[in-house]
């Protein structure tokens, strides 16, 4: 025990660290103490403040572990570690919720391609284009991520609305197993791609398109560091999920008091989720590191599917009633266009505030009709 505590001394020495240490402790505390129970409505603000803490300290340790071990196994970490976040948020909430539920996993995961394709790609372009006017990445490892996302949405989203097996927008029992595998395996394929066969696909690029190898020019933390770092993104995770599910009864009442479609709670648990990825991808624009930014982005979309898919696979075993993974009409019309755009954002390898702009505003349309379908 010797090493992790004085790794965690190490993170408190340095200089942002005090509050990334103890607030995921006291986000801890707090969702231990408020587990089970029916909070007032200041019990409900409070765990909302250190819920919004928990996710920034996670941002902070996610960061920590991921320049230890560079690029592109940094954003591999980030976009696993979120995933299990909607994955736990997922299917606690429809093991909970009831048949009202049973197109949560299709919302949610939906929700997660569209912020991350137009609201996180949107973003970093912006602000990469704003600090050097045109934004450079390589599109053979970004390329290769948007194709396969795209084939998981249309295999998971898309085929269900189609097929004549069972009734609604569902898949049968082996359907529903055979998506399961095609995404596992197909996530499995990038991943080793991305870290092993062609890691130098989706590392940062300077404007010529020589490839920068080092993540940052600073010396990586310490091994007692990144091992402190690790064990306390563990817990900010933990306090994430906990809270967040403890949160999602107000979040709930409050879209059936505003009269807003059921899809919306779909919607907000995507955006929370994803809250640490898009202030990592900001801040790796920043930095112009516009390849990682768009790892996290296509990675985090990519293991959306990839993870949920088979998880809720597994979970349907215990679950009541249909699952209803098939897109309507209107969310296929922007899933194509989002498919559609990102692939002429990705081909030249370079971008500007143009593209940066059309994207945020398909996110922008988005959200509109989901809150007034």
């Amino acid at each position: 025990m010797a090493r992790p505590l004085s790794g965690v001394r190490d993170l408190i020495r340095s200089p942002a660290a005090h509050w990334t240490v103890l607030v995921p402790l006291l986000a801890t505390v707090v969702l231990v103490l408020s587990w089970g129970r029916d909070l007032p409505t200041a019990g409900v603000i409070i765990a909302a403040v250190f819920l919004a803490g928990a996710v920034l300290a996670a941002v902070h340790h996610a960061e920590v572990v991921a320049h230890r071990v560079g690029e592109p196994f940094g954003s591999l970490v980030l976009a696993v570690a979120v995933t299990i976040i909607e994955v736990a948020l997922i299917v606690s909430l429809m093991l909970s919720g009831g048949p009202e539920t049973a197109s949560l996993a299709r919302d949610t995961v939906f929700a997660a391609v569209m912020i991350t394709c137009n609201g996180i790609v949107g973003l970093a372009l912006l602000v990469g284009a704003l600090r050097r006017r045109v934004a450079v990445f390589n599109a053979e490892g970004t390329g290769g991520a948007l194709a396969t996302v795209a084939t998981l949405a249309t295999v998971s989203l898309v085929l269900p609305t189609f097929t004549t097996s069972t009734p609604g927008p569902a898949f049968s029992p082996a359907q529903l197993a055979f998506a399961a595998v095609a995404s596992i395996t197909l996530y499995g394929l990038f991943v080793v791609t991305q870290t092993i066969r062609h890691r130098d696909y989706f590392l940062p690029v300077t404007s010529e398109g020589a490839v920068i190898d080092a993540d940052e020019h600073a010396a990586p933390p310490s091994g007692r560091r990144t091992l402190a770092s690790l064990g306390l993104l563990l817990v900010a995770l933990v306090a994430v999920v906990g809270l967040a599910k403890i949160e999602s009864p107000a979040i709930e009442a409050a879209v059936a008091s505003a009269g807003m479609p059921q899809a919306v709670v779909g919607v907000v648990i995507a955006l929370l989720v994803l809250l640490p990825e898009t202030i990592a991808a900001v801040r790796a624009a920043r930095r112009d590191r516009i390849q990682t930014s768009l790892n996290l982005a296509l990675g985090s979309a990519m293991a959306s599917i990839g993870l949920t898919i088979p998880t809720i696979a597994v979970a349907s075993i215990w679950l009541d009633g249909p699952l209803l993974l098939g897109l309507g009409a209107v969310h296929m019309v922007l899933l194509a266009i989002t498919v559609a755009v990102t692939t002429l954002t990705v081909v030249p390898g370079r971008a500007t505030l143009l593209q940066g702009g059309v994207h945020l505003v398909l996110l922008a349309c988005f959200l509109f009709l989901a809150v007034s379908p």
